[in-house]
């Protein structure tokens, strides 16, 4: 189980969304036994949380800028 948590760590974000949309949709559409159903809402938890850390990395690293002595510093609009 380490292993496949690893593979989809190593996706990027459009690839393990996809996957997640497409959960979402198998468990809308309501043709999933239960047993089923907790698995696929088990790992599109796991797809959420990857997808979710990986907007707020994302978003620190928007929010920083390289300053001329190459120091990245949050970046704070003077008003």
């Amino acid at each position: 189980m380490a292993k496949e948590k690893e593979v989809k760590e190593e996706r990027t974000f459009e690839e393990n969304l996809v996957e997640l949309e497409g959960i979402v949709k198998e468990l809308e559409n309501g043709n999933v036994d239960l047993d089923q159903a907790i698995n696929k809402y088990s790992e599109a938890m796991k797809l959420a949380k990857l997808c979710s850390d990986k907007l707020n990395n994302a978003t620190l690293k928007v929010n920083q800028i390289l300053k001329e002595n190459g120091v990245l510093e949050d970046f704070e609009i003077e008003e």
